[in-house]
């Protein structure tokens, strides 16, 4: 079993240490912003989620990518516990690429190897789009 540990730093600030023993510094507080919410580390845990696989799925299909940027918007429910609804993912990708290739990608990653996103499409409908970006 993994372990994580989140101590309260003061106010709704807090430091997480995950089990390989990466700190992060947490902050609910908009006012002070010292540091994401947890809400926000989801949406980042998608992204870095889903973009390791697609470089990996990429690298495995002799595709090569030179330049990745995962940008995940989401829309969360009105009401307490506020879980995310709706989540957009797009992919902007450069590379000596094959679009089937990235497109394939994209596919295996949302549906069999990203957990989280297997963990959020629970509670959120999901939609993932790419673009080819050209240097």
């Amino acid at each position: 079993m993994q372990t994580a540990k989140v101590v309260w730093t003061g106010g709704q600030k807090f430091r997480a240490i995950s089990p390989s023993g990466h700190t992060i510094h947490l902050d609910s507080d908009r006012t002070t912003n010292e540091g994401p919410g947890p809400m926000e580390l989801l949406l980042m845990a998608l992204g870095a989620c889903t973009a390791t696989d697609i470089v990996i799925i990429l690298e495995k299909k002799r595709q090569k990518v030179e330049w990745l940027e995962v940008i995940c918007s989401g829309e969360r429910a009105p009401n307490p516990p506020s879980v995310w609804t709706k989540l957009d993912i797009l992919f902007r990708i450069s590379g000596n690429l094959q679009e089937d290739a990235v497109k394939h990608a994209i596919a295996l990653s949302a549906e069999k190897y990203c957990s989280v996103a297997a963990t959020l499409q629970k509670t959120a409908k999901l939609t993932w789009k790419h673009e080819l970006v050209r240097p």
